[in-house]
């Protein structure tokens, strides 16, 4: 990654920590004070370009998906990590228990309410100027650019508001959320039920498909080349790396992710099959499957598959706390703030997996972490990395993943009624693990009951299991002595959260 794009990341930082230090006390706290800065910020293309970096800024926070909602706490709604009963991370068990209603849990919500929100204003400011602004443009390829991403970010964060805070897909109880496109600090958003909410996620996904899809580079040249040689734009580190944006591509996963989630299965079909076979003028695949290679060359989250994922420098300095500090698979320490998993837990994670050849078995698990009376555990090593071993960490090791080509697999699998189209789907994705397969399924019902666990297996530590769950409206949740219901599924919004009819009926 160059040094204009650090620089420019750096002092779009120090930007978002300015807005981040208000109080978060209502509605109206959620919302970055750019009012007053409005005319000036949005008076140029170099404008809308910061402002857009900023929404991605503050995504990749640690209240959001820099952590809590693709790491931790997200992950202890899925029971997915084991808690240590002394340990002091106390919103984080009260998660794993379920238990919405103590300070620590709520404590712990609201500050990712609060950073989606504060993501969802910003990208609201760049929508009401852009619509308004197109002057300031060089060329209207640019202006479509910035606007179907913005509308894409403010899509993307509320997805995950419907799919934290909002009913249970199919379920009987009754959940109003708020769908923010306000930018003034008057104004209070409207609040929708799922299908109402789940339409206005469409129209703006559908709105930033339509803005990227004759305008994103991606959409023509490989994500490692972003313009045509002589191009204005080609010294423009604004379009590199495309692969860390929400590209046109990225977006379609994301509409897919969506329909898949609201129930409109044949929609998610569609669009995951053909994001499987999509190619670009050349004939290269868009984003084939790269468990296969990235696992063998160290690159654990997956890079060569994501169609979006966040740029973290500093990823491993603080997980490190959370998980292992070690790659080597050699004894590490373990104490009660960590999270990690049993052994018997990674038997049962790969039950009936050939693990022998399994790359994600192999290298995802540090299988020697050691607490203080010589039990082992297992370190989770997805987003750790020898700093003094690998190069170019920026691109393949400093990320986070949100969207992969793997998801799209998964989608088509749980979807198509084509056994034989889901049988050689399955073989290609096992192949990307190392895992040469005879069995394919003998039928569809098979294939629903790996599904479940596959989701557990693919995607530890990317935030996707306890949606998972939730949309299947599943009653045993792995490794919770308990039966979920729909109270499991249903976070309490923020106490202090503006709520003109009451939240759940």
């Amino acid at each position: 990654m160059n040094k204009t794009k650090i620089k420019l990341l750096t002092s779009t930082a120090a930007l978002l920590l300015m807005m981040t230090l208000s109080s978060c006390n209502d509605w109206l706290d959620v919302r970055p004070d750019t009012e007053q800065k409005e005319d000036g910020q949005f008076s140029t293309e170099k404008g809308f370009q910061t402002a857009l970096t900023g929404c991605y800024l503050q995504m990749a926070g640690q209240d959001a998906y820099g952590l809590r909602l693709t790491m931790t706490s997200v992950e202890n709604l899925a029971n997915l990590w084991r808690i240590n009963p002394s340990t002091t991370r106390y919103g984080e068990r009260d998660l794993s228990r379920h238990e919405y209603t103590t300070d620590q849990a709520k404590s712990t919500m609201k500050g990712i309410y609060t950073a989606l929100f504060k993501t969802v204003a910003q990208a609201n400011m760049i929508i009401k100027n852009g619509e308004a602004n197109t002057n300031v443009f060089r060329e209207k390829r640019m202006h479509d650019i910035v606007l179907g991403e913005a509308y894409a970010i403010r899509a993307y964060c509320q997805l995950d508001i419907l799919r934290l805070f909002g009913q249970v897909p199919g379920g009987q109880k009754e959940v109003k959320l708020p769908y923010s496109e306000a930018t003034s600090i008057t104004e209070i958003p409207q609040y929708y039920g799922f299908a109402e909410y789940a339409t206005k996620l469409t129209s703006d996904i559908e709105r930033a498909e339509q803005l990227l899809k004759d305008s994103d580079p991606a959409c023509t040249y490989p994500y490692n080349r972003t313009y045509a040689t002589g191009e204005e734009y080609e010294k423009n580190t604004f379009l590199m790396y495309r692969q860390m944006r929400l590209n046109y591509w990225a977006v379609r996963a994301l509409h897919a992710r969506m329909a898949l989630y609201t129930g409109d299965k044949p929609t998610a079909l569609a669009i995951a099959r053909d994001l499987i076979k999509a190619q670009l003028p050349d004939g290269r695949a868009v984003r084939p499957l790269s468990g296969l290679n990235d696992y063998k060359q160290g690159y654990t989250t997956c890079p060569n598959e994501c169609y979006f994922s966040i740029s973290k420098y500093d990823v491993q300095n603080y997980t490190v706390a959370f998980f292992t500090d070690n790659a080597d698979n050699v004894v590490a320490s373990y104490d009660e703030n960590k999270l990690a998993i049993s052994n018997e837990m990674l038997t049962e994670l790969f039950d009936g997996e050939n693990i022998e050849s399994h790359n994600r078995y192999a290298n995802l698990w540090n299988q020697r972490l050691k607490d203080a009376s010589g039990y082992l555990w297992c370190g989770f090593l997805r987003y750790s990395y020898d700093d003094e071993k690998v190069s170019n960490k920026e691109l393949y090791y400093q990320i986070i993943p949100m969207l992969r080509t793997s998801e799209m697999y998964l989608i088509v699998m749980e979807t198509s009624n084509d056994l034989a189209e889901v049988n050689q789907l399955y073989t290609e994705y096992m192949l990307s693990h190392n895992v040469a397969t005879s069995l394919p399924f003998e039928s569809l019902s098979d294939v629903r009951t790996w599904i479940e666990n596959e989701y557990r297996r693919e995607f530890y530590g990317e935030g996707q299991m306890f949606y998972t769950y939730k949309r299947l409206g599943e009653k045993n949740i792995k490794w919770l002595k308990t039966p979920a219901d729909e109270n499991t599924y249903i976070i309490p919004l923020p106490e202090t959260e503006y709520d003109p009819a009451g939240v759940v009926k």
